[in-house]
């Protein structure tokens, strides 16, 4: 009997032994799985960071009348890849953009920003644009312009002068050191290319501002590059001048001029590259249709026409077949027309010539030759 309770203690105390063994399995197992459960709630609770967004932050410069030595610089919000795409300006301009910082981007010029040109900044946003460092894009396309200042017109007269437009030429003090500064004004002198000029001639001329000498190159410049021959220096009239300047390009045409002279016997006489070289007799305006003294340049041609007009007596005339038209001054041209004698008034204000002499002078006047009427 007594063995047999002592078998039954050992037995008992083996259960207790187990029952202790398999409850701490139990706690450290919970405690696990506490712990586990601890760390992914806190792992929910702190995701990873995302990268700040990116943004442009300014494009300089804005608005109107920038000086066309300035700075074209775009800053971001937040740094940007180094492979990023860049921004792009519109008319292009001669350059590149410089990594200035992380940032700031600048663009540095190696031309002119074209007097009177609106220029377009545009940052690329979306997939194919603006990256940052992270990775980030930009969410949108962002456009900003300006308008360049005007150029002046001594720096218009000296591009003029260094490309043959003009019966001057001009001497730079010192030699431009940058093309960035090619439509800035110049330090140096004009002079006559020609020795003994006609007062005539030399008494139009004043550097820096605007006269019919001027009006005439700048109309003979658009003539050659295919503009609209108005005498207007606009935006496209710089880009093509400097342009030429960067490669050389001069007028291809000599310097025509044509002087008529209202004083009996009436003649004309043309000058090319400071040289008389055909001279016509010529009829003017009658007293009821005059044709008035100054100078003027040409700005309408044609090898054959119909004139018409109001007789100085109220009557209207029409007359087809009219040759070797040059208008220079309202309705006035020079021209052919078939008279009995030439040399005095009979016209109703035109510049009248033989045919033949008409034929020899129309080539001597392109677009812009200046005609001058004296009495």
């Amino acid at each position: 009997m007594a063995a047999g309770r002592h078998a039954q203690t050992r037995k008992r105390r083996r259960g207790w032994v187990i029952l202790v063994v398999c409850a701490a399995a139990v706690a450290v197992a919970a405690g696990g799985f506490a712990v586990a459960a601890h760390y992914n709630k806190q792992a929910a609770a702190t995701p990873s960071k995302p990268p700040p967004a990116l943004a442009v932050a300014s494009v300089t410069p804005t608005g109107t009348n920038v000086v066309a030595g300035s700075t074209i610089s775009v800053h971001f919000s937040t740094a940007l890849a180094p492979d990023s795409p860049l921004p792009t300006l519109s008319p292009p301009v001669a350059g590149s953009w410089a990594v200035l910082s992380p940032s700031l981007l600048q663009y540095q010029v190696t031309g002119p920003l074209v007097p009177g040109a609106t220029e377009t900044v545009t940052v690329p946003g979306g997939s194919g644009g603006i990256v940052g460092s992270e990775g980030q894009h930009l969410a949108q396309t962002v456009t900003s312009q300006f308008t360049v200042a005007p150029g002046s017109m001594l720096r218009l007269q000296q591009l003029l002068a260094e490309l043959g437009y003009l019966p001057l030429s001009f001497n730079p003090t010192a030699p431009v050191t940058s093309a960035s500064q090619e439509g800035a004004d110049q330090v140096g002198t004009f002079s006559w290319r020609w020795a003994n000029q006609p007062a005539q001639l030399t008494s139009l001329w004043t550097p820096g501002t605007n006269n019919v000498i001027t009006q005439g190159a700048i109309m003979n410049f658009e003539n050659q590059n295919g503009l609209k021959t108005d005498g207007d220096a606009g935006p496209q009239v710089w880009t093509d001048l400097l342009n030429d300047v960067q490669t050389g390009k001069g007028d291809a045409n000599a310097w025509n001029w044509v002087l008529v002279s209202q004083s009996l016997p009436e003649s004309a006489t043309v000058y090319s590259n400071g040289a008389p070289v055909y001279s016509t007799p010529v009829n003017t305006g009658v007293a009821g249709a005059p044709t008035d003294n100054g100078t003027w340049p040409v700005f309408d041609r044609y090898t054959v026409t119909t004139m018409s007009g109001t007789n100085p007596d109220g009557s209207h005339y029409s007359d087809p077949g009219i040759p070797w038209v040059s208008y220079f001054h309202g309705g006035d041209a020079l021209h052919g027309f078939v008279r009995p004698g030439y040399g005095y008034p009979q016209s109703d204000g035109c510049v009248e010539m033989p045919i033949p002499n008409a034929d020899a002078v129309f080539p001597l006047t392109p677009l812009g030759t200046l005609v001058t009427v004296q009495a």
